[in-house]
This record gives structure tokens, C-alpha cells and sequence, in this order.
């Protein structure tokens, strides 16, 4: 889904959370989802661990231990491509529904090889430094 319609989800139904798998060294210094003018919370799950891009074999439980448990979940990253993997581990581990972020925080790179041209905050969706 777009960022936009993520918003809208996130917005419109109560059960609905967003989560940012992104790595830790992103929330610092990118930035993150801010999603308190709607009442809800962010969970930030790591789907790759920083510095080393190893894969976070603990992933689900995490979800699971911040209170994941069913959907509708909004999975977000970088650009929109970890959280495709995260989603479709979170519905093979029955947490569903789940759905990616299309072009993510940040988008993909531009012919100047530059993020930022597109995602949620080019979308202009709340968003804050962490």
C-alpha cells in the first residue's frame, strides 16, 4: 500500500499498528513515523541487525513481546523492500493481516542516486528526528 494509505488504515482503525523495521542506526539519525496525532504507537522491530545487515532471527518473537499479535499490520523500511520480507514473515507466523509500505521512508534512489524524492515523509505524513 502507499504511505498514504497506510496513514489511512493506521487512522481509521483502531486495530491497526505500524511497524518500522528498520535498524536502529535509521531511527537515530533518519528519522521516524510519527503517528501520536492519531493515538497510536510505532513499534520499531529490527528485520536486519545494524552494523553487521545479519538477519534478526528473533524477529517475530519481538513482535510478538511489543504486542503484535494480529493486523491489520503496516510494515515499513528504508525504500519498501526488508519490509516485503517482514510482512510475509509476520502473516507466515499467522500475525495477519500484513501489508508493506511501498517506497518506504525514504524511497529508492533517484537518477542522482539520492533518496528522499518519494515515501512517507516525501508524502509529507508526520514524521520526527528520534
Amino acid at each position: 500500500m502507499t504511505p498514504q494509505q497506510a496513514w489511512e488504515l493506521l487512522r481509521e482503525n483502531p486495530d491497526a499498528v505500524l511497524v518500522d523495521v528498520r535498524t536502529d542506526a535509521e531511527w537515530k539519525y533518519v528519522g521516524v513515523p510519527e503517528t501520536s496525532p492519531i493515538g497510536r504507537r510505532t513499534v520499531f522491530v529490527e528485520w536486519v541487525r545494524y552494523p553487521n545487515g545479519a538477519r534478526n532471527e528473533n524477529f517475530v518473537d519481538q513482535l510478538k513481546d511489543a504486542g503484535v499479535t494480529g493486523g491489520p499490520i503496516v510494515f515499513l523500511c528504508r525504500s519498501g523492500h526488508r519490509s516485503i520480507a517482514a510482512a510475509e514473515a509476520a502473516t507466515a507466523a499467522g500475525l495477519a493481516p500484513s501489508y508493506n509500505i511501498l517506497e518506504g521512508f525514504e524511497g529508492g534512489l533517484d537518477a542522482e542516486r539520492h533518496r528522499g524524492a518519494e515515501g512517507w515523509r516525501a508524502a509529507g505524513l508526520p514524521w520526527r528526528q528520534s
